[in-house]
């Protein structure tokens, strides 16, 4: 233990090792890593093996990881999806806020809370882990989709919120009404002032900065992750978060034509100092607070699990979204952040709160974030288990959902998935006069296509009632260039119970996946592009014309 206290690379060296096998022993398990690394920081810490003396450094590391995640993050948003989801957002957002503050102060009062505590309480639960949300959807590949997009644009509101919170309580503390005015506009004046200087930069130097730099892509990365921690040093500085100072960094380079090399070549490094993020979470869980506060701690911990959600699918079905979006988007914010415990730690040390109701928003976080991790891996069973009772969510028109093509219009092809090989099938049926209809789940791209005039859907191939919102009765052929295989398999099975007659055609990239799915229906086509394309490749140089050659897959 002396040697760990003296030299902080064996310290890392062994948090490291530790990370590695239960990491192993997780995916053995069936559990998600961010559990497992949040037990790592309870294990290491001071109420575990306390073999953990250098916290500043693991601490500056988290800051690095955080900063480059909602820099990844903002990449992937360009200024046309913000405007099109900052209403939903900002309603969902700040209305989850109010209702969650409002029934968690009630609660508290009848478990025996005072005000101020019950207070505390309720504004600490109303926060949702912007950081873990990402991390999961990415990690889902739905960080893209409509209610992924949704649900990051009120995590953001949610940010933005607990940071007038902690201006207000500071200023509370002072007790003087004039300084909690004036906090409130010079942190408004900041904002705008921020939002007007990258505004700036984004027409005037990024744009050739970026070209400029982008003749080396080791420095076009280092100037993004240097971007990304300068503006979220600035925006801490000036009294925001890091948070939303690395995401606004992002989104000034999402306009660029550079952003997927950037955001494909930080892909390891968000993760590897993510690992230091969810240590630090676990280091500073401190059990030792939370013996006497396991009853209060289930009972707003199934306030946070159920209420939040609910009151989500209620106003987005009030704004005329489906229940699908609705709940996906929903669970997300079943869990509360670490923003919640900042936020209890500085109520403390103002002498607002005692140590016990740190300890019991603590162990909230515990319970919440470890179920509503489980919640959000498999939300999709979840709601086909639980779609029968959502339907009081949703209203019959669903007009918010994006742009979706009438079920009655007669098209020859239905084809999911506008990626490049998707895409490429689209224009040259449309080139050959077939009329198509492409299923997407990604907004932009749905966007993108509707403008080249091919028409386009909202739609997802996980979702149980898809069947119900596609016009399959004139349909000749449904293809999908997406190769997942338990995605293509859903979808040929549920063709097959419809009593769909037309052409089947799905995309597989391996000779394996291919054989899985012709086992689910002979008659079923499956299209090979990397094997199809090296036949073609070969015929069109090697061979005379109408000669076949076989290709082994």
């Amino acid at each position: 233990m002396e040697l760990l206290n003296q030299n902080a690379f064996y310290e890392f060296t062994i948090i490291l090792m530790l990370a590695a096998i239960l990491g192993a022993i997780g995916q053995v398990l069936r559990q998600p890593l961010i559990v497992v690394f949040i037990a790592l920081g309870i294990l290491v810490g001071p109420t575990g093996l306390n073999l953990v003396s250098s916290t500043d450094k693991i601490t500056l590391l988290s800051d690095l990881g955080i900063a480059i995640l909602l820099f990844v993050v903002g990449l992937k948003l360009d200024l046309n999806l913000i405007r099109s989801m900052g209403k939903v957002a900002l309603m969902t957002g700040l209305g989850q806020v109010v209702f969650t503050s409002v029934f968690g102060f009630v609660i508290g009062l009848a478990l025996g809370y005072t005000p101020l505590v019950s207070l505390y309480i309720a504004i600490a639960l109303t926060f949702s882990s912007t950081i873990i949300i990402v991390k999961l959807l990415s990690d889902k590949k739905e960080i893209d989709s409509l209610h992924g997009q949704i649900a990051i644009g009120f995590l953001i509101v949610q940010d933005l919120v607990v940071v007038f919170m902690m201006i207000f309580l500071k200023a509370l503390d002072n007790n003087i009404g004039e300084q909690l005015l004036y906090n409130m506009l010079g942190m408004l004046g900041r904002g705008l002032g921020i939002l007007l200087a990258i505004g700036l930069l984004m027409i005037y130097v990024i744009p050739r900065l970026v070209q400029y730099l982008a003749r080396s892509q080791e420095l076009l990365v280092l100037f993004a992750i240097a971007w990304a921690v300068a503006v979220a040093s600035g925006s801490e500085y000036l009294g925001f978060s890091r948070e939303v100072g690395a995401f606004v960094a992002g989104v000034s380079l999402a306009s660029t034509q550079y952003r997927n090399v950037i955001s494909g070549r930080l892909v390891s490094i968000r993760d590897f100092l993510l690992l230091f993020f969810f240590i630090h979470l676990g280091l500073h869980l401190n059990l030792q607070l939370i013996g006497d506060q396991v009853v209060p701690a289930l009972i707003f911990s199934l306030f946070v699990l159920v209420g939040n959600p609910l009151i989500v699918m209620v106003i987005m079905g009030l704004m005329g979204y489906r229940k699908r979006t609705s709940f996906l988007a929903g669970l997300t914010v079943a869990q509360i952040s670490e923003f919640s415990l900042i936020f209890a730690s500085l109520g403390m040390s103002l002498g607002h709160i005692s140590p016990q109701t740190v300890g019991l928003v603590t162990l909230v976080g515990l319970i919440t974030i470890g179920l509503s991790t489980y919640m959000i891996i498999y939300s999709h069973p979840l709601f086909a288990l639980l779609s029968p009772v959502l339907g009081i969510f949703e209203r019959e028109i669903t007009a918010k959902e994006e742009n979706q093509a009438r079920q009655d219009a007669p098209f020859d092809i239905i084809l999911f998935g506008l990626g490049r090989f998707g895409s490429n099938i689209a224009l040259e049926l449309k080139k050959h006069g077939y009329k198509v209809l492409a299923v997407d789940f990604d907004p932009k791209l749905i966007r993108f296509w509707q403008k080249e005039d091919i028409s386009a859907q909202y739609g997802d191939m996980d979702d149980p009632e898809l069947s119900e919102q596609l016009p399959l009765s004139h349909a000749k052929a449904v293809i999908s260039s997406i190769a997942d295989v338990q995605l293509n398999q859903s979808l040929i099975r549920m063709l097959y119970h419809m009593g769909y007659k037309g052409k089947i055609a799905v995309t597989a990239h391996r000779a394996a996946d291919a054989f899985l799915l012709q086992e689910e229906n002979k008659e079923v086509h499956v299209l090979l592009p990397f094997s199809d394309a090296v036949e073609t490749v070969i015929k069109k140089l090697f061979l005379p014309a109408n000669t076949a050659v076989a290709i082994k897959r």
